[in-house]
């Protein structure tokens, strides 16, 4: 193993909190989020109880109606972390009640920019419409706009969840047109929308890993777009950035160089940076039909 993924690891075995979950520095309590990316990054590795123990207390986050909340100290409702309980369910193979339910929950859900009003507020704006809401994505927070981080996270999901759960397809491929509707001029994206008050927007490379990381099933047609992600990957000095972009060119058949020296004490960068490296969890974010 090579001595920069060990170095990360050992820092996620260290860090596991008592609950068994993680925080996103050592010793702060337990989030979703955080977890979920630890988990991925330990998967496989001979000790199993370190990511038994993580979903036990991911299990009991799940709400009545399907929806994860993103943490203990969060009574309710659902938000986007039900994404990342459906990925877990299926990367550990428990296709049963749980994950229907949280399946579900993604696929009643939705932004806001598709509902009647919002969609004749657009119709008759001046200039034309600043993006398409003809296509569904998934919001942070049921009752709002829906973005890119939320919607790749659900879409890469339902993909896993597709061979076990009837009927995702039409709604994930819906979700993946909003994703290409959203691109902006430059090849990348934004956090959520193209254009703003008629100005076209810049991408970041963290949410165009994302769109990336959602859309790797359409490596055929997505030449300039990783170009494009290749670029960002050279010009950024963000290691979350670059460990986005890692995994995202991954899912598409591309290789990137492994993050080197001390992970810190961030939870969510190492772990990341794990997924990222081209000797970690190659299948954490591998979805049906991409080609890694």
């Amino acid at each position: 193993m090579a001595e920069s993924l060990r170095r990360r690891l050992d820092l996620l075995r260290r860090a596991q909190n008592d609950d068994g979950g993680w925080g996103y520095f050592p010793g702060r309590r337990s989030w979703l989020e955080p977890t979920a990316y630890a988990m991925l990054a330990l998967d496989g590795l001979a000790d199993r109880d370190v990511p038994d123990r993580a979903w036990r207390l991911v299990e009991s986050w799940q709400l009545p109606d399907g929806g994860w909340r993103p943490g203990a100290d969060v009574a309710g409702p659902g938000t986007w972390v039900t994404a990342l309980g459906v990925h877990l369910c299926c990367r550990r193979g428990q296709f049963d009640d749980r994950f229907r339910s949280g399946v579900r929950w993604l696929l009643g859900t939705q932004g806001s920019e598709g509902n009647w009003l919002a969609r004749m507020i657009t119709a008759i704006q001046p200039g034309g419409p600043d993006n398409d809401v003809t296509h569904h994505g998934w919001p942070w927070l049921r009752g709002t706009a829906s973005w890119v981080e939320p919607t790749a996270q659900a879409i890469v999901a339902l993909r896993l969840a597709a061979g076990h759960y009837p009927g995702v397809e039409a709604r994930v491929g819906d979700a993946e047109e909003q994703i290409l509707t959203r691109k902006c001029r430059d090849g990348g994206w934004n956090y959520g929308s193209r254009r703003a008050l008629g100005i076209d927007l810049p991408s970041y490379p963290e949410t165009t890993a994302l769109a990336l990381a959602g859309l790797q099933v359409r490596r055929g047609a997505l030449g300039e777009e990783i170009r494009h992600a290749r670029g960002l990957f050279r010009q950024t000095r963000s290691r979350l950035a670059r460990a986005w972009l890692s995994i995202a060119l991954r899912t598409l058949g591309e290789e990137t160089p492994a993050a080197d020296g001390d992970p810190g004490d961030d939870i969510l960068l190492a772990g990341l940076e794990a997924l990222a490296h081209p000797d970690g969890n190659r299948t954490a974010f591998r979805v049906p039909g991409s080609p890694w």
